[in-house]
């Protein structure tokens, strides 16, 4: 029931704008207080943040494993073509 109502909803707001007839603004930020901005601001941060999925400690250790693993892995791999290329020039240059 809440979906087409919704769905009419929309469909007015579609045929008041085909026949010229806007619909009615919303408040805008500049109608509202500052502090009420802010405190909506922070009211939605605030529910967004209860949305997150926050991994539990085992999960974080897991991860931060992988990534130092990774790193390493990537570092070794980077200071070994270096090495390679940098004998290689040397041999070019003389």
């Amino acid at each position: 029931m809440v979906a087409s109502k919704k769905q009419a909803a929309e469909k007015r707001g579609a045929a008041l704008a085909k026949k010229g007839q806007a619909k009615p603004a919303k408040k805008d930020a500049k109608s509202k207080g500052r502090f009420q901005v802010v405190k909506d601001f922070f009211s939605g941060v605030k529910t967004e943040l209860k949305k997150v999925h926050w991994p539990t400690r085992r999960e974080t250790m897991v991860y931060t494993g992988v990534v130092l693993t990774a790193v390493t892995l990537v570092a070794v791999i980077i200071w070994i073509l270096d090495s390679i290329l940098s004998r290689g020039l040397a041999l070019i240059i003389g």
